[in-house]
């Protein structure tokens, strides 16, 4: 395969229709739901959730203390679900797996490939991933090389993801794409389809380091995409929004678009997750207002990013 071919044969997907997009997006966004579906679909979003710290400050201690959050949601209701993983920088991956243990159903995320810029050799993005895979991540968050893309090379972007999906090993392997960096909606679908063409299991929105990051019009496309490869190949690929969502609200709206556009074998935790900090504190403070019958406060959840264990 050449530059040229692969080029050829993405720019002769189909263009993304801005404003029927956008437009479907918007009408997605209204849908009602009835009260006992909408209590389905909370738990189902919270067992969705990679629960999420990045920060260039991050310590042994925050790690612990989402982990622990992550096993016990919410404690004065155990029947809660738990999220499906937390996700966490290479080096936190020993200190993630101390804590959930090899059989909490949580799963650990490790970002590699020299997140969150993706600037960096070859050779220094694989051993990222060799790292956090041997340190014990189930999966790997990657991050393209969006000057490699916006430039044209996809040949290098395809390689790329080719080489750290073969270094992951049983680690499922999610493809970043920054759809905040790629401009164009038509290039959104290119990055998805070339993503997975070279292998991934999971293509992402975001890092959530971005602005905008994981948008509903940008979902439904990447949600198309998924789709129309099942078809195409009988495989199944992950979508995982990433950054930005923050309400119950915002999370049931994705899953409508989820159930309308790929269908509802995505509504399920291996096929389809949120990339998110805060959005389970407000998941779990409208699970408690189903149950009791009233808002409760914020000090009714635990703290979001809690650093005490």
């Amino acid at each position: 395969m050449t530059n040229e071919s692969l080029t050829s044969w993405l720019h002769g997907l189909p263009g993304v229709d801005q404003v029927g997009c956008e437009a479907r997006a918007a009408m997605l966004g209204t849908r009602s739901i009835k009260t006992t579906s909408k209590a389905w679909a909370i738990d189902l979003a919270i067992s969705m959730i990679d629960l999420t710290t990045l920060e260039g400050a991050d310590t042994a201690g925050k790690v612990r203390g989402l982990c622990a959050k992550a096993l016990t949601p919410d404690a004065t209701d155990m029947s809660t679900p738990r999220p499906a993983a937390v996700c966490v920088y290479g080096d936190m991956v020993p200190v993630a797996r101390e804590v959930l243990g090899a059989s909490s159903g949580v799963n650990i995320a490790a970002v590699a490939t020299a997140f969150p810029s993706g600037r960096a050799s070859m050779a220094v993005k694989l051993a990222d991933t060799r790292d956090a895979v041997a340190a014990g991540a189930d999966e790997i968050d990657m991050v393209i090389d969006r000057g490699a893309f916006l430039s044209g090379r996809y040949l290098d972007v395809f390689n790329e993801i080719a080489q750290v999906k073969e270094v992951c090993g049983d680690a499922r392997l999610k493809v970043i794409m920054e759809t905040g960096e790629l401009v164009t909606y038509d290039n959104v679908r290119r990055a998805s389809w070339l993503s997975m063409l070279a292998g991934g299991d999971f293509i992402k929105t975001s890092t959530g380091k971005v602005s905008p990051a994981a948008t509903l019009p940008v979902t439904v496309i990447m949600l198309e995409a998924v789709r129309d490869w099942l078809s195409l190949t009988g495989e199944m690929v992950g979508v995982k929004p990433a950054g930005g969502i923050r309400t119950s609200k915002d999370a049931l709206k994705f899953l409508v678009a989820v159930s309308e556009v790929a269908g509802d074998d995505w509504l399920d935790p291996h096929w389809f997750r949120f990339g998110a900090s805060s959005l389970l504190n407000d998941l779990l403070l409208q699970r408690q207002r189903m149950r009791i019958g009233a808002y409760s406060g914020p000090d009714y959840v635990t703290d979001d990013s809690p650093s005490l264990y």
